[in-house]
């Protein structure tokens, strides 16, 4: 049995290939087709050199890149020290312009959907208003063994004791990180519409953030859910009301709905002889929503997780809206979703590989992917949002 590889901290040079899902490019290194390299802090058409970071023995590994020898248009110069090499977790792009970040993720998405769904899809990556720094709503900090507030290196439980984040807004994040935490814990910064600052030391204390979106007050206890863009709730509330469509006096069902943000959308277009049910696990967003959404009697809400919810619930609705987390719906779920046979899902994905596998089983149930949209609702990391309409 040959020896497995171990290219760990060895110095390659190398000619960057695409950009891949993840926030690095591919490169290969060696004779023949060569091994991949995963490597970050990089463009397209690049020549650089890189240290490689991880190398488990098999068919690749990953790698940072310590210098570039030939650049590609859009590489800039990072606006923060901790993204690079060693660096930072959280910012995968720093190293490029807007523009051809959003273009990078405009690359990904497109090849997620015709790999995994066989579909070409015409999409672009949408700029949301506010610029590429200082959008942040939320910031959650991890704790080191000295008591320092901090961010974590990239795959790593190592904690980088920061002066600040720019991707938080101005002035939120230096008096927390000047403070001494218990070793080990995690801190979340939030800062609400008002412009309030909340900090949750693990303990639930501190009043409720206030946000607002689809016209209407979100009263928020510490800790949950609600989207770090302060712009990206009202603009998934307007997408997915435009293409839910509910009926009047219709059925629509809210799956993984948080606080009920897109049940305020369902509930004014079935109206008050129509029923909007929302299916989420966490008890302490549907005590907010309750609350939020008091004066809406066509809302019911679920409290459970969806995979064990839905067996449940009666009837076929006219329109189902699913947000569920990074992995997606998967096989199972997708299935119980057609079995119903709802006349539109709207599906609002995080994940463009998850949202492509499951818009390849949407396609093997009969259900065609009608709209799709993309928002740079992370920008300077690898992430983005999408909204997708499958129609039967």
């Amino acid at each position: 049995m040959p020896e497995a590889l171990d290219w760990t901290d060895r110095v390659l040079e190398l000619e960057v290939g695409p950009i891949a899902h993840g926030g690095h490019c591919v490169a290969r290194f060696g004779e023949g087709p060569g091994r991949v390299v995963f490597v970050r802090h990089t463009l397209p058409g690049e020549r650089v050199r890189a240290v490689v970071t991880e190398d488990g023995g098999g068919a690749f590994c990953r790698a940072d890149t310590i210098a570039v020898l030939r650049a590609a248009p859009g590489r800039v110069d990072p606006p923060c020290v901790w993204a690079r090499a060693g660096g930072c977790g959280g910012c995968d792009l720093q190293h490029a312009t807007p523009a051809a970040q959003r273009a990078l993720k405009t690359a990904v998405v497109r090849e997620q959907l015709h790999r995994l769904a066989g579909i070409d899809a015409d999409v672009e990556v949408e700029e949301l208003p506010g610029g590429p720094l200082g959008w942040r709503q939320r910031v959650r900090l991890a704790v080191d063994d000295e008591g320092r507030a901090g961010l974590r290196a990239h795959r790593s439980h190592e904690v980088l004791p920061i002066a600040d984040c720019l991707l938080a807004p101005p002035g939120s994040l230096p008096p927390v990180l000047a403070e001494a935490f218990p070793p080990g814990a995690e801190i979340e910064v939030a800062v609400d519409a008002d412009g309030a600052q909340h900090v949750d030391r693990g303990d639930g204390a501190g009043g409720p953030l206030v946000q607002w979106a689809a016209g209407r007050e979100w009263r928020l206890s510490p800790g949950t859910f609600w989207q770090v863009h302060p712009a990206l709730a009202d603009i998934l509330a307007e997408v997915v009301g435009e293409w839910a469509a509910a009926p009047r006096g219709g059925t629509a069902w809210d799956l993984y709905g948080g606080v009920g943000l897109f049940a305020a959308v369902l509930a004014g277009q079935v109206g008050p002889g129509g029923a909007v049910t929302v299916v989420e696990s966490s008890r302490r967003s549907v005590e907010d929503g309750r609350a939020a959404l008091a004066d809406l009697p066509q809302v019911s809400w679920q409290v459970g997780r969806v995979e064990r919810v839905l067996g449940g619930l009666t009837g076929s609705p006219d329109v189902v809206v699913a947000d569920p987390p990074r992995k997606g719906l998967g096989r199972a779920m997708v299935d119980a979703l057609c079995g119903r046979a709802p006349d539109r899902v709207v599906h609002v994905a995080c994940d463009p590989a998850a949202l492509a596998r499951d818009v390849a089983l949407f396609a093997d149930r009969g259900y065609r992917l009608a709209q799709l949209r993309a928002f740079d609702a992370f920008p300077m990391t690898h992430h983005m949002e999408c909204v997708a309409l499958l129609t039967r």
